[in-house]
Parts: structure tokens; C-alpha cells; sequence
């Protein structure tokens, strides 16, 4: 029975580590809508997070960001809020959810999200998730 349960944990660790990676959420949303996303940025490995970097997709527009224990960075072109960088760190095996509202493109699109989570020890990963935007009411 024990082996059992051994084994069934380490195939749920496994799993969750397979599935780790950077997330943006909501995955589907409705064109023009005003929208709270949310990156879940995970150390999968040994060396912690250090800081995140976001490229903010042409057509989405940021009205804000959600202040928390870390530093956060705006960059602007003109009016537009063009990236977000976040800094802090998350240890090994640790989370972090960055949160900022955004209004959709008027298009049914899927938008492409670029994000760099950066290390300390000066390595770096890319990630690309994905929100697809359905045809629907817009918001005002």
C-alpha cells in the first residue's frame, strides 16, 4: 500500500512540474471587453525568479496595475502602456500572480503575449501564452 502511495504522489509531482510554466489568464475573453488579467509565474527550477518582463500586444490597452509586494516598472510609448516589468523574488518552488486590467482589441483575435522571466544567476526563459478574443457584445 505504501508504494502505492508513493508512487502516486511522485506521479502528481511529476505532473504539476510538466505543467509548470508562465500563464496568463484568462485564456478566452470577448473582444473590446475590459479584462483583469493575471500572470502566474512559477521557479520551476533551482535558481529563483528574479524579475518578469511583459510585452503588451498592440491593441491592448492597460488602464492599471495591481500594487503588491514588488517593484513594478511602466513602460510607455506616448499615452500607451507598452511592458511591464515586475521585480522580486520567487524562490525555488514558488509562485507569483501579477495582476493589471486591460481592454481587448474590438477584433476577434488571439493575442500573443511575450514574457521573459529572468533569473539570478543572469539566464533568462521566453514564453509565449495565448488569450483568444470571441466575437461578442463589446464592453463601454
Amino acid at each position: 500500500m505504501r508504494t502505492k502511495v508513493l508512487t502516486a504522489g511522485f506521479v502528481i509531482s511529476a505532473v504539476a512540474v510538466l505543467g509548470a510554466h508562465v500563464t496568463i489568464g484568462p485564456t478566452e475573453s470577448r473582444q473590446g471587453a475590459r479584462e483583469r488579467y493575471t500572470v502566474r509565474v512559477p521557479t520551476e527550477g533551482a535558481v529563483a525568479t528574479v524579475a518578469v518582463d511583459l510585452e503588451i500586444p498592440e491593441g491592448v490597452r492597460v488602464t492599471n496595475v495591481l500594487a503588491g509586494g514588488w517593484s513594478t516598472e511602466l513602460r510607455r510609448e506616448e499615452n500607451r502602456i507598452v511592458g511591464l516589468t515586475w521585480t522580486m523574488e520567487i524562490p525555488a518552488a514558488h509562485f507569483a500572480e501579477f495582476v493589471f486590467n486591460a481592454r481587448n482589441p474590438g477584433e476577434a483575435i488571439e493575442i500573443a503575449w511575450k514574457v521573459t522571466q529572468r533569473f539570478a544567476d543572469g539566464t533568462s526563459r521566453e514564453w509565449t501564452p495565448t488569450t483568444s478574443l470571441v466575437a461578442g457584445e463589446q464592453s463601454r
